[in-house]
């Protein structure tokens, strides 16, 4: 049943225990007994909202950083990911297979903050050999949801 719970949480944080005991066949005190444990536990670490920030007007810019470092003996890349991700500005720190080790999801007002971020504080990190930085211009997809669905054409086709 916690996948269950999980799986319906994941997609939406705001279901509350009755909704889903009624969706999985289970009572409310069952539902929210596994919640609270998942949450002790730290199976859920939190709960998030998705917000369209391009709707707002506030200024913001998400960059995806690729960074190159050198594992530390003993520590592998543990040590220079902790120190990453206590930067207030990092979202999010992954460590990835390919050309690079760790992915970077950073935040800031604009570009030129970010860019900031990325020469000020990553690429001084002893152990960080590498960096590049990749903007996110527009969302067409997040966390499994269209950010701007096309209005439907409702006009009839014109044929010859």
């Amino acid at each position: 049943m916690r996948d269950e719970i999980l799986t319906f949480l994941e997609k939406n944080s705001k279901a509350d225990p009755a909704e889903l005991a009624v969706l999985l066949g289970s009572s409310e005190e069952v539902i929210a007994k596994e919640i609270r444990e998942m949450e002790e536990e730290q199976v859920i670490c939190g709960y998030h909202t998705l917000i369209d920030w391009d709707k707002t007007g506030v200024d913001k810019t998400t960059a995806l950083i690729e960074v190159r470092v050198t594992p530390q003996r003993g520590q592998g890349f543990e040590n220079i990911a902790e120190r990453i991700y206590n930067y207030p500005e990092v979202q999010s720190v992954y460590l990835i297979s390919g050309g690079y080790d760790l992915l970077v999801i950073l935040e800031g007002k604009t570009l030129k903050e970010v860019a900031s971020f990325v020469t000020d504080k990553l690429s001084t990190l002893d152990t960080v050999i590498s960096t590049a930085t990749h903007f996110i211009l527009k969302k067409y997809k997040d966390d499994g949801f269209i950010m701007s669905k096309k209005d439907k054409d409702e006009r009839m086709p014109v044929t010859p």
